[in-house]
């Protein structure tokens, strides 16, 4: 029997075991999931943590389109130092639901950044603290960084994982190519040589038959498909078969959308100068978005802290396919800086 198959026989069972694994009793704790209007129109938000005076920890997840909601089991215990706030973005999961290709406007990365940089401000008025912690993962780096260049005042720190880097040495299509041939993947390699190195003249299509064939090529760490994603989405109590059918409606319309602002992104317009503490957290084994070049980019950061971290053992989706080293990180380096924080201001 399939891994995925497995995992539809045992749904019903696995949604109870994590509706009663995330079940929130504390007096101080909150649990809430829902609509709320940002950049005019509802989008869905799900706020969970054991203290709602905890620092927030927002993410911004990546796909295009590919909610990190279903991860909320996976991150239980975090939600002991941290209010964790999953953001279904424009053109995504539930938010695309509710409001369709029409309604979700003109998708761009300005647009999200606008979209959260609002939340942002909702979330703190709404739990009465000054900044928030921001994470931005895999294409949600992206957003991320900018985010955090223009509104650093909005968060205690930017923690980038899976994070997308400049790679002027190609390094993510040299190892990619030599995956492919590694594992005998003969279709793999032969459309990665006629994409060639410079993805301003990739289209879509490619991108998206280049991306399913990778997962495939990746050894030796958690799967982030079969392993991550399938077994979350089947497995969340938050979600129905209905909601995992609009999640792969959301990620197509997000793709196609954003193509154009991720093949040409540039970073130099951006900058390397922030004005917050910056981490960059990598899987050690990650090559859809190469540690290497990830590493490289924090080298280039002009910031009042910055580190970078290697997760053990993990590929993409770091903090998910290793959430208890992913969270003593988070426990040791990012958490005093936002209990320091929020102290000062209440001073």
């Amino acid at each position: 029997m399939s891994n995925a198959l497995v995992h539809i026989v045992m749904r019903k069972r696995n949604q109870q075991k994590n509706a009663r694994l995330l079940r929130i009793t504390a007096s101080e704790g909150i649990a809430e999931s829902g609509f709320v209007r940002i950049g005019g129109i509802e989008q869905w938000v799900t706020i969970r943590g054991e203290n709602r005076r905890n620092p927030i920890l927002l993410f911004i997840h990546g796909g295009p389109g590919s909610v990190y909601s279903i991860f909320s089991p996976l991150l239980r215990s975090w939600e002991k130092d941290f209010t964790i706030v999953q953001w279904d973005q424009r053109g995504a999961g539930k938010t695309f639901r509710r409001n369709g290709k029409q309604g979700s406007g003109l998708l761009t990365f300005d647009r999200l950044v606008e979209d959260g940089i609002e939340l942002s401000e909702y979330l703190c008025g709404k739990l009465q603290q000054t900044k928030l912690i921001l994470v931005g993962s895999s294409v949600g780096s992206l957003t991320g960084i900018m985010m955090a260049a223009h509104r650093p005042d909005l968060y205690h720190a930017y923690v980038g994982t899976d994070q997308n880097a400049p790679d002027p040495e190609h390094v993510g299509h040299r190892l990619l190519l030599e995956a492919f041939r590694t594992s005998g993947n003969k279709k793999g390699a032969e459309l990665l040589e006629r994409m060639g190195t410079d993805p301003s003249t990739w289209n879509s299509r490619d991108v998206d038959t280049r991306n399913r064939l990778m997962v495939k090529a990746i050894r030796g760490v958690p799967n982030m498909i079969t392993d991550l994603i399938m077994p979350s989405m089947l497995s969340s109590p938050e979600h129905t078969m209905r909601d995992m059918s609009d999640m792969f409606k959301g990620m197509k319309f997000s793709a196609e959308a954003l193509h154009e602002d991720m093949v040409h992104f540039d970073f130099d317009k951006i900058g390397y100068r922030f004005e917050l503490p910056v981490f960059i957290v990598q899987g050690d084994s990650d090559f859809i978005t190469p540690t290497a070049t990830a590493k490289a980019y924090c080298g280039r950061i002009d910031a009042p802290y910055k580190e970078f971290v290697l997760i053990h053992q993990a590929g993409h989706l770091a903090c998910f396919s290793r959430p208890q080293q992913f969270y003593a990180f988070l426990q040791n380096k990012v958490l005093p800086l936002a209990v320091a924080g929020e102290m000062k201001q209440a001073r």
